[in-house]
């Protein structure tokens, strides 16, 4: 298994870990949803988006490592000269407009809440609750899959 690999299906792990005890927690109902979606929502995408950027570097396997890593087609390092870009890469762009990566793309913002005294908690909004971040979580074991059998094959 290459490091990019091994790298993505251990930030995929981490985030499956998050939203398994989300889940739990949510069910427990110990806590607002509201709170449990801001301590858990953004390290789950937070995983799921370096998931994701680990997948892109091990379809390119570009020469030298970014200095960050990518969590989209636009912040990978150019194709070197003289090597195709993987299909998939141009697949992974047209999903990140259209498809289930724009749901893991979307930049939260945290947004002021009406507070009672004591109370310093904020809305995210615009972050994608447990259920989307789930089907995230199952979109890129499946597309793991299938890059990885392709790469398999090469």
């Amino acid at each position: 298994m290459s490091t990019p690999r091994g790298h993505a299906n251990h930030a995929l792990y981490l985030a499956r870990v998050l939203l398994q005890a989300w889940e739990r927690e949510r069910q427990a109902e110990n806590l607002p949803a509201s709170l449990l979606a801001q301590a858990f929502g953004p390290a789950a995408r937070e995983h799921l988006l370096n998931a994701y950027g680990w997948c892109l570097l091990h379809l390119q396997q570009p020469a030298q490592q970014p200095p960050q890593l990518p969590h989209c087609v636009a912040d990978l390092p150019p194709t070197a000269p003289g090597k195709a870009q993987p299909a998939e890469i141009d697949e992974f762009a047209r999903l990140e407009v259209e498809g289930w990566l724009t749901v893991l793309l979307r930049e939260p913002g945290l947004e002021p809440v009406r507070r009672s005294v004591g109370n310093l908690a904020a809305s995210a909004s615009g972050l994608p609750d447990a259920e989307a971040l789930q089907q995230v979580a199952n979109h890129l074991e499946a597309a793991f899959s299938r890059v990885g059998d392709a790469l398999d094959e090469c």
